[in-house]
């Protein structure tokens, strides 16, 4: 039994983890708790698809955040390659984000 094979609720617990990771350099929290990251999808090949939006359209960070996606990613065994695609269906809105992006915004 290979002893590096790990679950899918791992290996997406350790991406979510790692994404956790990027902070929003605007906002100073990571897009975890901003509710940026839409959805996470690893297929067998190792090609792993993050969709995910951004506060604005026309967000002037859009490229530096899709590297730093990359770059978060990069030391996961199961991904090969990391595809960041940019969505704005829901439109992303306040209510996306954790209690603790809220209270550090201080957002009531």
């Amino acid at each position: 039994m290979d002893e590096q094979q790990r679950k899918p609720q791992e290996i997406k617990d350790d991406i979510i983890a790692r994404l956790q990771t990027v902070i929003d350099p605007e906002l100073g929290i990571d897009i975890v708790n901003l509710g940026l990251i839409y959805n996470v999808d690893l297929k067998d090949d190792g090609s792993c698809l993050i969709e995910m939006t951004l506060t604005t359209i026309g967000c002037p960070l859009t490229n530096i955040l899709a590297d730093m996606v990359e770059s978060a990613l990069d030391d996961v065994p199961e991904i090969k390659d990391v595809d960041v695609e940019f969505i704005w269906e829901p439109e992303w809105t306040i209510n996306r984000m954790t209690r603790y992006a809220k209270m550090a915004l201080g957002i009531h």
